[in-house]
């Protein structure tokens, strides 16, 4: 079985695929201090409560877009699941994908994952839309490979710069209000929050989209996706498990035997 971590700068996920589906996954905030320990006895616990252990374990990936928690996370995989993971990014690891940027090494390892996935389950052209810490949209290729993306504040960023910013206003949680109007503070928050981000995603949708010349399948990931894709057809589809499926394409990928002079 293959043990996927994809390190956030918000959570980490871990997740175990069996070879066919995936058997579980957890979450955990994400620590830069926490050590490979700490993970093993919270992450072992947690798999005996659905029948597995670290013998069940044949192969690990990483993904990490927080270079203080890899080294920890490769410890981890090494002490504990028996061998040095497959980590995306390092040089040596072949995604098949092209990646068409100034600065491939600047790429973030999920995003490169969401390319992989997105276009072997949807084909291409492709945006995926990652609802994280930072709002993300990438563009795929109609060949699968990388063209370029778009950064953005996450949702949650921004409700905590709001608050951090004002003397009076609360701190809200992200939701669709009922009324766009709002009749209080929090109410007018809430529509400030929820409907000036569907405005952001829309746009930058819109743009891309004339900037590429095509009509991209769009679809998205991330913890707040199912928030917004029923508030816009621009948004196709929506994957829970796109990363996962990424990192599991590229740790099958580089499992097989390479072609000659591949280096992708």
């Amino acid at each position: 079985m293959l043990l996927a971590i994809d390190c956030g700068n918000t959570n980490i996920v871990f997740a175990v695929h069996d070879g066919t589906d995936w058997r579980a996954s957890w979450r955990a905030a994400t620590h830069a201090e926490r050590t490979a320990d700490e993970y093993a006895v919270w992450l072992t616990e947690l798999m005996a409560l659905n029948g597995l252990g670290p013998h069940d374990i044949d192969g690990t990936v990483v993904a990490t877009v927080v270079p203080a928690v890899s080294r920890e996370l490769r410890r981890l995989c090494r002490v504990y699941f028996g061998g040095e993971p497959l980590v995306v990014g390092d040089p040596d690891v072949r995604t098949g994908v092209p990646v068409r940027v100034d600065r491939p090494d600047q790429l973030g390892a999920d995003r490169l994952a969401n390319a992989v996935a997105g276009h072997a389950r949807y084909g291409g052209p492709l945006i995926v839309v990652d609802f994280g810490t930072a709002t993300t949209f990438d563009m795929v290729g109609a060949d699968g490979g990388y063209e370029g993306g778009v950064i953005a504040p996450g949702i949650d960023c921004s409700v905590d710069a709001l608050y951090a910013a004002t003397a009076r206003l609360p701190h809200i949680q992200v939701r669709r209000p009922d009324r766009v109007i709002g009749t209080n503070t929090v109410s007018a928050m809430e529509s400030g929050v929820f409907w000036g981000y569907m405005g952001l995603i829309e746009g930058i949708l819109a743009r891309m989209e004339d900037a590429h010349g095509a009509a991209p399948t769009v679809v998205a990931t991330g913890g707040l996706a199912p928030l917004f894709v029923d508030e816009t057809p621009r948004i196709h589809h929506v994957d829970a498990m796109l990363t996962l499926d990424g990192l599991c394409q590229i740790h099958a990928r580089n499992r097989a035997t390479p072609a000659a002079g591949s280096k992708t």
